[in-house]
Protein backbone atom coordinates (compact mmCIF):
# COMPACT_ATOMS: atom_id res chain seq x y z
CA UNK A 1 0.00 0.00 0.00
CA UNK A 2 2.73 2.40 0.43
CA UNK A 3 3.76 1.94 -2.52
CA UNK A 4 0.70 2.58 -4.12
CA UNK A 5 0.44 6.03 -1.78
CA UNK A 6 3.86 7.03 -3.15
CA UNK A 7 3.21 6.56 -6.91
CA UNK A 8 -0.36 8.23 -7.02
CA UNK A 9 0.20 11.09 -5.01
CA UNK A 10 1.97 12.86 -8.40
CA UNK A 11 -1.42 12.75 -10.26
CA UNK A 12 -4.02 15.52 -10.21
CA UNK A 13 -6.82 15.05 -7.99
CA UNK A 14 -9.08 13.22 -10.36
CA UNK A 15 -7.06 10.75 -11.43
CA UNK A 16 -5.45 10.22 -8.29
CA UNK A 17 -8.63 9.32 -6.53
CA UNK A 18 -9.61 6.86 -9.33
CA UNK A 19 -6.06 5.43 -9.25
CA UNK A 20 -6.64 5.14 -5.49
CA UNK A 21 -10.23 2.85 -6.30
CA UNK A 22 -8.85 0.79 -9.49
CA UNK A 23 -8.65 -2.85 -8.30
CA UNK A 24 -4.81 -4.17 -9.26
CA UNK A 25 -1.87 -5.00 -7.78
CA UNK A 26 0.51 -2.07 -8.47
CA UNK A 27 3.76 -4.09 -7.67
CA UNK A 28 2.70 -5.83 -11.39
CA UNK A 29 1.64 -2.28 -13.28
CA UNK A 30 4.41 -1.24 -15.44
CA UNK A 31 3.26 2.20 -17.32
CA UNK A 32 0.69 4.91 -16.77
CA UNK A 33 0.34 6.79 -19.73
CA UNK A 34 -1.42 10.59 -19.56
CA UNK A 35 -2.27 12.67 -22.95
CA UNK A 36 -3.93 15.95 -22.91
CA UNK A 37 -7.44 14.94 -24.70
CA UNK A 38 -6.81 11.63 -24.83
CA UNK A 39 -7.64 8.59 -22.89
CA UNK A 40 -6.14 7.22 -19.22
CA UNK A 41 -4.16 4.21 -20.22
CA UNK A 42 -2.54 1.68 -17.92
CA UNK A 43 0.29 -1.17 -18.77
CA UNK A 44 -0.64 -4.03 -16.39
CA UNK A 45 0.59 -7.29 -16.30
CA UNK A 46 1.90 -6.66 -20.25
CA UNK A 47 -1.58 -6.07 -21.13
CA UNK A 48 -2.71 -2.58 -22.34
CA UNK A 49 -6.27 -1.13 -20.68
CA UNK A 50 -8.05 1.97 -20.57
CA UNK A 51 -8.99 3.42 -17.36
CA UNK A 52 -12.80 4.21 -16.84
CA UNK A 53 -14.29 6.78 -14.87
CA UNK A 54 -15.50 4.23 -12.41
CA UNK A 55 -12.10 3.21 -11.73
CA UNK A 56 -12.10 -0.02 -13.99
CA UNK A 57 -9.72 -1.58 -16.42
CA UNK A 58 -11.21 -1.60 -19.91
CA UNK A 59 -10.07 -2.88 -23.50
CA UNK A 60 -13.69 -0.41 -24.76
CA UNK A 61 -11.70 2.82 -25.52
CA UNK A 62 -15.34 4.67 -25.47
CA UNK A 63 -15.37 3.72 -21.50
CA UNK A 64 -12.15 4.87 -21.16
CA UNK A 65 -11.77 8.58 -18.73
CA UNK A 66 -10.38 11.56 -21.09
CA UNK A 67 -7.54 13.79 -19.58
CA UNK A 68 -7.59 17.30 -19.58
CA UNK A 69 -5.27 20.10 -20.27
CA UNK A 70 -5.63 21.27 -16.78
CA UNK A 71 -4.71 17.57 -15.27
CA UNK A 72 -1.84 16.89 -16.72
CA UNK A 73 -0.58 20.95 -15.87
CA UNK A 74 -1.16 19.64 -12.30
CA UNK A 75 0.29 16.42 -12.60
CA UNK A 76 3.25 17.84 -13.85
CA UNK A 77 3.66 20.39 -11.05
CA UNK A 78 2.99 17.29 -8.47
CA UNK A 79 5.69 15.59 -9.87
CA UNK A 80 8.17 18.27 -9.23
CA UNK A 81 7.31 19.38 -6.38
CA UNK A 82 5.96 23.11 -8.07
CA UNK A 83 10.10 23.52 -9.45
CA UNK A 84 10.28 22.51 -12.20
CA UNK A 85 13.98 24.55 -12.61
CA UNK A 86 15.19 22.27 -10.36
CA UNK A 87 14.50 19.65 -12.96
CA UNK A 88 15.70 21.38 -16.08
CA UNK A 89 19.37 19.35 -16.71
CA UNK A 90 16.86 15.86 -16.71
CA UNK A 91 14.27 17.84 -18.72
CA UNK A 92 17.01 18.16 -21.22
CA UNK A 93 16.96 14.67 -21.58
CA UNK A 94 13.06 14.29 -21.52
CA UNK A 95 12.99 12.80 -18.06
CA UNK A 96 12.01 13.17 -14.65
CA UNK A 97 13.19 10.66 -11.80
CA UNK A 98 11.04 10.69 -8.38
CA UNK A 99 11.16 9.54 -5.29
CA UNK A 100 10.74 5.70 -5.08
CA UNK A 101 12.73 5.28 -8.39
CA UNK A 102 9.96 5.76 -10.93
CA UNK A 103 10.98 7.07 -13.85
CA UNK A 104 8.53 9.85 -15.79
CA UNK A 105 9.20 10.29 -19.80
CA UNK A 106 8.31 13.56 -20.65
CA UNK A 107 7.35 15.17 -24.13
CA UNK A 108 5.67 18.95 -25.28
CA UNK A 109 7.43 21.82 -26.92
CA UNK A 110 11.27 21.71 -27.06
CA UNK A 111 13.64 25.16 -26.14
CA UNK A 112 16.75 25.25 -28.18
CA UNK A 113 20.00 27.48 -27.50
CA UNK A 114 23.11 27.20 -29.44
CA UNK A 115 24.27 23.80 -27.36
CA UNK A 116 21.13 22.00 -28.04
CA UNK A 117 17.94 21.28 -26.04
CA UNK A 118 17.91 24.07 -23.02
CA UNK A 119 14.21 22.69 -21.59
CA UNK A 120 10.96 21.60 -22.22
CA UNK A 121 7.59 23.30 -21.99
CA UNK A 122 3.91 23.11 -22.58
CA UNK A 123 4.05 18.98 -22.07
CA UNK A 124 0.94 17.87 -22.95
CA UNK A 125 2.31 13.64 -22.78
CA UNK A 126 3.87 11.88 -19.73
CA UNK A 127 4.65 8.18 -19.30
CA UNK A 128 5.39 7.15 -15.74
CA UNK A 129 7.70 4.15 -15.78
CA UNK A 130 7.12 2.45 -12.17
CA UNK A 131 10.54 0.69 -10.95
CA UNK A 132 10.58 -2.64 -10.27
CA UNK A 133 13.23 -4.10 -8.43
CA UNK A 134 13.39 -8.17 -8.10
CA UNK A 135 15.93 -9.20 -6.01
CA UNK A 136 16.99 -13.15 -7.00
CA UNK A 137 15.62 -12.85 -10.11
CA UNK A 138 19.47 -13.31 -11.73
CA UNK A 139 20.37 -16.34 -9.13
CA UNK A 140 19.65 -18.62 -12.48
CA UNK A 141 22.05 -17.38 -14.63
CA UNK A 142 25.08 -15.87 -12.52
CA UNK A 143 26.75 -19.58 -12.41
CA UNK A 144 26.92 -19.07 -16.25
CA UNK A 145 28.67 -16.04 -16.16
CA UNK A 146 32.17 -16.94 -14.07
CA UNK A 147 34.98 -18.89 -15.52
CA UNK A 148 36.75 -21.60 -14.22
CA UNK A 149 39.36 -19.08 -12.06
CA UNK A 150 36.44 -18.14 -10.46
CA UNK A 151 36.57 -14.31 -12.52
CA UNK A 152 33.10 -12.99 -14.19
CA UNK A 153 33.08 -13.00 -17.83
CA UNK A 154 31.80 -10.12 -20.18
CA UNK A 155 28.14 -10.39 -20.29
CA UNK A 156 25.87 -9.36 -22.95
CA UNK A 157 22.30 -9.45 -22.51
CA UNK A 158 19.91 -9.51 -25.53
CA UNK A 159 16.41 -8.83 -25.35
CA UNK A 160 13.79 -7.61 -27.13
CA UNK A 161 11.36 -4.37 -25.45
CA UNK A 162 9.91 -4.80 -22.32
CA UNK A 163 11.61 -8.76 -21.56
CA UNK A 164 13.01 -7.11 -18.09
CA UNK A 165 17.02 -6.41 -19.59
CA UNK A 166 17.16 -3.88 -16.72
CA UNK A 167 15.54 -5.49 -14.33
CA UNK A 168 18.28 -8.36 -15.26
CA UNK A 169 21.08 -6.22 -15.04
CA UNK A 170 20.08 -4.37 -11.94
CA UNK A 171 20.18 -7.77 -9.77
CA UNK A 172 23.38 -8.76 -11.80
CA UNK A 173 24.98 -5.70 -10.45
CA UNK A 174 23.70 -6.00 -6.93
CA UNK A 175 25.11 -9.81 -6.39
CA UNK A 176 28.13 -9.74 -7.93
CA UNK A 177 28.90 -6.34 -5.70
CA UNK A 178 27.62 -8.01 -2.43
CA UNK A 179 29.25 -11.66 -3.54
CA UNK A 180 27.98 -14.62 -3.53
CA UNK A 181 28.68 -18.08 -2.49
CA UNK A 182 31.52 -19.02 -3.72
CA UNK A 183 32.58 -15.50 -5.39
CA UNK A 184 33.82 -12.60 -3.20
CA UNK A 185 32.43 -9.04 -4.19
CA UNK A 186 34.00 -7.04 -6.48
CA UNK A 187 33.59 -3.11 -6.99
CA UNK A 188 30.95 -2.22 -9.88
CA UNK A 189 30.71 1.07 -11.73
CA UNK A 190 27.18 1.95 -13.19
CA UNK A 191 27.00 4.27 -15.73
CA UNK A 192 23.41 4.97 -15.25
CA UNK A 193 22.80 7.52 -18.74
CA UNK A 194 18.99 7.77 -17.84
CA UNK A 195 18.31 7.10 -14.58
CA UNK A 196 16.76 3.37 -15.10
CA UNK A 197 19.47 0.82 -13.53
CA UNK A 198 19.62 2.91 -9.85
CA UNK A 199 17.04 5.37 -10.30
CA UNK A 200 18.86 8.00 -7.94
CA UNK A 201 16.65 10.38 -6.72
CA UNK A 202 18.46 14.02 -5.60
CA UNK A 203 21.92 11.80 -5.80
CA UNK A 204 20.46 8.83 -3.82
CA UNK A 205 19.80 4.88 -5.28
CA UNK A 206 16.27 4.23 -5.07
CA UNK A 207 16.96 0.51 -6.29
CA UNK A 208 19.69 -1.46 -4.03
CA UNK A 209 22.41 -1.98 -6.72
CA UNK A 210 25.08 -3.64 -3.78
CA UNK A 211 27.81 -2.45 -1.18
CA UNK A 212 30.42 -1.83 -3.49
CA UNK A 213 28.46 -0.15 -6.37
CA UNK A 214 29.09 3.25 -7.65
CA UNK A 215 26.61 5.29 -10.14
CA UNK A 216 27.63 7.98 -12.83
CA UNK A 217 23.51 9.36 -12.81
CA UNK A 218 22.72 10.83 -16.19
CA UNK A 219 25.86 10.87 -17.16
CA UNK A 220 26.44 9.29 -21.27
CA UNK A 221 27.55 5.53 -21.39
CA UNK A 222 30.55 6.23 -23.70
CA UNK A 223 31.96 9.16 -21.30
CA UNK A 224 30.97 7.51 -18.07
CA UNK A 225 32.79 4.55 -18.76
CA UNK A 226 35.79 6.26 -19.22
CA UNK A 227 35.75 8.42 -16.42
CA UNK A 228 35.09 5.55 -14.46
CA UNK A 229 37.82 3.64 -15.54
CA UNK A 230 40.41 6.91 -14.65
CA UNK A 231 38.54 7.48 -10.86
CA UNK A 232 36.68 4.95 -9.38
CA UNK A 233 39.05 1.72 -10.28
CA UNK A 234 35.86 -0.62 -10.59
CA UNK A 235 36.54 -4.28 -10.84
CA UNK A 236 33.43 -4.35 -13.10
CA UNK A 237 31.35 -1.81 -15.32
CA UNK A 238 28.07 -2.05 -15.95
CA UNK A 239 26.01 -0.25 -18.91
CA UNK A 240 22.01 -0.69 -20.52
CA UNK A 241 21.38 -0.29 -24.13
CA UNK A 242 24.66 -0.08 -26.02
CA UNK A 243 24.81 0.46 -29.59
CA UNK A 244 26.80 3.44 -30.38
CA UNK A 245 30.02 3.69 -31.75
CA UNK A 246 31.15 5.60 -29.14
CA UNK A 247 30.09 3.23 -27.11
CA UNK A 248 32.46 0.97 -28.81
CA UNK A 249 35.51 2.40 -28.55
CA UNK A 250 34.66 2.77 -25.00
CA UNK A 251 33.96 -0.67 -24.39
CA UNK A 252 37.12 -1.59 -26.09
CA UNK A 253 38.93 0.87 -23.50
CA UNK A 254 37.54 -0.70 -20.59
CA UNK A 255 38.24 -4.48 -21.51
CA UNK A 256 41.94 -3.20 -22.63
CA UNK A 257 42.24 -2.10 -18.88
CA UNK A 258 41.93 -5.33 -17.74
CA UNK A 259 37.67 -4.08 -16.49
CA UNK A 260 34.94 -7.05 -16.71
CA UNK A 261 31.62 -5.17 -18.43
CA UNK A 262 28.27 -5.98 -18.33
CA UNK A 263 25.92 -4.92 -21.01
CA UNK A 264 22.79 -4.78 -22.61
CA UNK A 265 21.60 -4.36 -26.01
CA UNK A 266 18.04 -4.73 -27.88
CA UNK A 267 17.64 -7.65 -30.07
CA UNK A 268 16.02 -11.13 -30.47
CA UNK A 269 19.13 -13.61 -30.86
CA UNK A 270 23.18 -13.15 -31.75
CA UNK A 271 22.29 -13.67 -35.40
CA UNK A 272 20.25 -10.42 -34.86
CA UNK A 273 23.26 -8.54 -33.75
CA UNK A 274 25.06 -9.42 -36.78
CA UNK A 275 22.63 -7.78 -38.87
CA UNK A 276 23.27 -4.31 -37.34
CA UNK A 277 27.00 -2.67 -38.84
CA UNK A 278 28.03 -1.59 -35.28
CA UNK A 279 27.33 -4.63 -33.43
CA UNK A 280 28.41 -6.89 -35.90
CA UNK A 281 31.83 -6.56 -34.52
CA UNK A 282 31.78 -7.60 -31.19
CA UNK A 283 29.82 -10.82 -32.33
CA UNK A 284 32.99 -11.16 -34.36
CA UNK A 285 35.81 -10.30 -32.94
CA UNK A 286 34.34 -12.00 -29.87
CA UNK A 287 34.46 -8.96 -27.63
CA UNK A 288 31.73 -10.97 -25.03
CA UNK A 289 32.71 -13.95 -23.62
CA UNK A 290 28.74 -14.78 -22.42
CA UNK A 291 25.26 -13.50 -24.19
CA UNK A 292 22.32 -14.18 -21.90
CA UNK A 293 19.12 -13.87 -24.82
CA UNK A 294 15.81 -13.13 -22.99
CA UNK A 295 12.23 -13.65 -24.32
CA UNK A 296 8.69 -12.63 -23.88
CA UNK A 297 7.70 -15.80 -22.76
CA UNK A 298 6.25 -15.90 -19.00
CA UNK A 299 7.58 -13.10 -16.36
CA UNK A 300 9.87 -10.85 -16.52
CA UNK A 301 13.80 -11.55 -17.49
CA UNK A 302 12.63 -14.88 -18.68
CA UNK A 303 16.21 -16.73 -20.01
CA UNK A 304 15.66 -17.96 -23.36
CA UNK A 305 19.74 -19.03 -24.16
CA UNK A 306 23.30 -18.50 -22.81
CA UNK A 307 26.16 -19.01 -25.18
CA UNK A 308 29.65 -18.11 -24.67
CA UNK A 309 32.10 -16.42 -27.11
CA UNK A 310 32.21 -19.18 -29.85
CA UNK A 311 28.62 -19.51 -29.66
CA UNK A 312 27.84 -23.04 -27.71
CA UNK A 313 24.81 -23.01 -26.35
CA UNK A 314 25.39 -23.54 -22.57
CA UNK A 315 21.67 -23.45 -21.23
CA UNK A 316 18.48 -23.22 -23.16
CA UNK A 317 15.27 -22.96 -21.55
CA UNK A 318 12.50 -25.94 -21.82
CA UNK A 319 9.86 -24.59 -23.91
CA UNK A 320 7.47 -22.91 -21.50
CA UNK A 321 3.52 -23.93 -20.80
CA UNK A 322 2.46 -21.13 -22.74
CA UNK A 323 4.20 -21.35 -25.77
CA UNK A 324 2.80 -25.40 -25.68
CA UNK A 325 -0.15 -24.58 -25.56
CA UNK A 326 -0.39 -21.97 -28.42
CA UNK A 327 0.93 -24.44 -30.30
CA UNK A 328 -2.00 -26.36 -28.95
CA UNK A 329 -4.62 -23.86 -30.34
CA UNK A 330 -2.73 -23.07 -33.45
CA UNK A 331 -3.02 -26.48 -34.79
CA UNK A 332 -6.89 -26.63 -33.84
CA UNK A 333 -7.20 -23.78 -35.94
CA UNK A 334 -5.14 -24.17 -38.47
CA UNK A 335 -6.11 -28.45 -38.85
Amino acid sequence: MERKDELISIFSRNIREILNRVAIDFDEVQEIRLRVAAPLLILYRNEEYYVTPQAALSKDRRAAYIVSKNELKDTVEYMSSYSLYAFEEEMKQGFLTIQGGHRIGIAGKTILDESGIKTMKYISFINVRLSHQVKGCASPVLPYLYEERKEICHTLIISPPRCGKTTLLRDLIRQVSNGSEGHAGLTVGVVDERSEIGACYQGIPQNELGIRTDILDCCPKARGMMMLIRTMSPRVIAVDEIGSREDLEAMEYVMNCGCKLIATVHGSSIDDLKQKPVLRKLVEERVFERYIVLNNLGKIGNIDQIYDSRGTQLYKAQVHQMEKQWDRQECMAYG
